[in-house]
């Protein structure tokens, strides 16, 4: 009788509460620990900021890279204005006065406060394409004529560097991206096979990585620039440097997926999937590559400074990028002699971006490191 009481005046309406989710996925742990490292996730953000300048160059830029100014040739960079007279004003930048010093005959510029131009936002300028895709001639700021801004100067052709190093930093930081990204497919690929097969295929691979590793990078990267045809066009040139920088870049992926491949070949639920059936190429495909991906991001984030410097220091010597076509390196031939440093300090500024993105993917795959392993203090 107690137990019917008891069932009558359960309301009908009462529902068993469902089982929730308890625990948290591999990837949930790894992005929590991301978060922990405030100096990741500053160089996170930093990249993506980069990211988003060289995708939009053309948009950011207020003038064409190759766009010449005789007036204002070696010009320094121009300060923004905040105040004037004491007071908050519109953002403006004033003209130069030029003086040619008699005895160097190197220009000299000083401010002309009669000339200001205040800076406008979205304004007219010089026609651009955006991949293809579609044309515009709107940029995101300016000035009007006769007015010019240089945020970081000009170069000795009047070329205004802030839109040089806009497009050099889109050549160079997708260089490094294309080239991990050929190096990432060759070093995982062949990486699994030899840590999944051993045996004669191990042997092969493991090898050619020592073949290839025992040769000095510089020496061997400017060898195969130097060999490039030399009536290749810019885009083809490109191209060739960034092949040459993914094919030799794959050995040290290849190691260190090696080197995890062989931790889960004996794993539980890689001896389960044999045991059920399953083929060589869907272990490595469902269980293999899946579960290094972790690793194989954090030692791509890594590779990717390599990939900058080599691709900055052969267009440095003159054996990657080509005119008409800019890139870091490039730009930095303008600085390779101390005259010009101490003349014109403002052409060092693409090297200031090379630290930054260099230091910047450092960080953030410092980060990445760290946090793929969870479980570790």
């Amino acid at each position: 009788m107690q137990r019917l009481r008891l069932e009558r005046t359960t309301p009908a309406t009462a529902t068993v509460p469902r089982p929730h989710k308890v625990g948290l996925s591999q990837w949930d742990l790894i992005w929590l620990k991301f978060r922990r490292n405030r100096v990741a996730v500053v160089a996170g953000i930093v990249v993506l900021i980069i990211s988003f300048m060289i995708v939009f160059a053309d948009f950011l830029s207020p003038y064409p890279i190759n766009l010449k100014n005789q007036n204002y040739v070696n010009s320094p960079p121009m300060p923004v204005r905040f105040f004037d007279k004491g007071r908050l004003t519109r953002p403006y930048v004033c003209g130069w006065k030029v003086v040619i010093d008699p005895k160097t005959f190197l220009r000299h510029y000083t401010t002309d406060e009669s000339k200001r131009y205040p800076i406008r936002l979205l304004v007219r300028g010089e026609q651009w394409s955006f991949y293809g895709l579609f044309t515009s001639n709107i940029h995101l700021f300016g000035v009007d004529k006769p007015g010019d801004i240089f945020l970081l100067g000009t170069d000795r052709f009047g070329q205004d560097m802030f839109s040089r190093i806009l497009s050099g930093s889109r050549v160079t930081l997708t260089a490094g991206l294309i080239g991990v990204a050929i190096s990432v497919i060759l070093g995982a690929v062949l990486g699994t096979l030899s840590g999944f097969y051993g045996g004669a295929a191990d042997m092969i691979i493991q090898r050619l990585i020592e073949f290839l590793q025992s040769f000095p990078n510089i020496p061997l990267w400017l060898t195969l620039a130097a060999a490039l045809p030399p009536n290749w066009s810019s885009l083809k040139v490109y191209f060739g440097i960034v092949t040459i920088l993914g094919f030799l870049g794959w050995t040290g992926m290849a190691r260190e997926v090696r080197g995890k491949v062989l931790t889960m070949r004996k794993s539980e639920y890689t001896m389960a999937a044999k045991a059920f059936g399953a083929s060589s190429w869907y272990i490595i495909v469902r269980h293999m590559i899946p579960n290094a991906l972790s690793h194989i991001i954090v030692v791509a984030t890594l590779a990717v400074p390599g990939m900058i410097l080599g691709e900055a220091s052969l267009s440095f010597l003159g054996l990657g990028i080509q005119p008409p076509m800019t890139s870091l390196g490039v730009l930095l031939q303008e600085a390779q002699n101390v005259r010009s440093i101490a003349n014109y300090p403002w052409l060092f500024t693409p090297a200031i971006m090379i630290i930054v993105s260099v230091l910047a993917f450092n960080f953030l795959g410092d980060g990445l490191r760290d946090a793929a392993d969870p479980y570790s203090q």
